[in-house]
């Protein structure tokens, strides 16, 4: 495999493009257990039928651990609404629209979000009382079984040059409630600075779900708390402050 065409780099990883495949390289100290979590996570979106690249192989290349994938030629989201905001709504629209089928799809073997966000919860750098709180409230929310991809951004979604859109990195992926991915979008969204776009994300996805949106406001607490855990240190002080915030009634 060639490693010289870097097509993206984030934290702690590396992707590359060779021919037909894209290699994700993660960093020497990365967690074997995440990576074949990542991997395993994949294939069994995969399985769903969603539109996303498929896994080839997990290796190790110079000693790192890598995860081989279908390539996908295209644009992010992220970049053709930048390219073009005069279709800002039009983009926004297909983004909405595909995460409402990711939520149409079950996969019983995806790990439970509850699960992993009570394990989040109980290590994340809040005192003892609102941890308490966030495991009561989190317990106390309706428990679905619902594909949630858990990092669903519009750079995370490709657009060939047909129009066909491929949903990507499900490093996050989990069953359970959608709002609750809902939730994380729309403080992904915030962190990014566009709080406009992510009250506008909000009002479409609760529009066209016909969900509550005070329904999806009671999971940002218990969101902002578990994703404080692995956050960028300039991002745990917003992700805090949201930790705190009132039942919206």
């Amino acid at each position: 495999m060639k490693l010289d065409n870097v097509v993206a780099e984030r934290l702690n990883k590396t992707i590359y493009r060779d021919g037909n495949n894209a290699i994700k390289v993660f960093d020497a100290d990365y967690s074997k257990a995440d990576v074949l979590n990542e991997a395993l996570n994949q294939a069994r979106v995969e399985e769903t039928g969603l539109n996303i690249p498929k896994a080839i192989e997990v290796s190790k290349i110079d000693g790192k651990w890598a995860i081989v994938s279908e390539y996908i030629s295209g644009k992010t989201l992220e970049q053709l609404m930048k390219e073009d905001p005069e279709k800002e709504d039009e983009y926004l629209e297909l983004f909405v629209e595909l995460q409402m089928k990711v939520h149409s799809k079950t996969s019983p073997l995806l790990t439970k979000l509850k699960d992993k966000m009570n394990r989040k919860i109980s290590v994340a750098d809040l005192d003892e009382t609102t941890r308490y709180e966030l495991h009561t409230r989190l317990e106390g929310m309706p428990k679905h079984n619902k594909v949630c991809h858990g990092d669903f951004n519009p750079s995370n979604i490709i657009v060939t040059e047909s129009g066909i859109p491929y949903i990507i990195d499900w490093a996050h992926a989990t069953q359970g409630n959608a709002s609750a991915d809902v939730a994380r979008t729309y403080l992904l969204f915030c962190l990014d600075g566009n709080i406009a776009l992510a009250d506008k994300y909000l009002d479409l996805f609760c529009a066209k779900s016909k969900t509550e949106k005070k329904y999806v406001q009671k999971w940002m607490p218990i969101v902002a708390a578990s994703q404080s855990v692995k956050g960028r240190p300039e991002e745990r002080e917003f992700l805090h402050s949201w930790t705190n915030v009132v039942d919206y009634e």
